[in-house]
């Protein structure tokens, strides 16, 4: 088992539409290793908007922190 030290996510990468996003090498958008498909997985970012981290199974839990007028 290899013991390589897993690269962080890019919450706000400056050009995603450069890389793919599909897999753990974010190989260039020209040159994809892996084989996840003929095009490249876009960055949430790309998709979602610039507040995508405001999206999914933590934005449920955000909204009952906050406190009520």
């Amino acid at each position: 088992m290899s013991t390589t030290p897993q690269r962080r996510f890019p919450l706000h990468p400056a050009h995603p539409e450069r890389v793919c996003w599909g897999c753990h090498r974010y190989c260039p958008a020209d040159s994809m290793r892996c084989g996840n498909g003929s095009e490249r997985t876009q960055h949430p970012s790309e998709t979602l908007g610039e507040d995508w981290m405001d999206f999914g199974l933590d934005a449920d839990q955000a909204a009952t922190d906050e406190p009520r007028a």
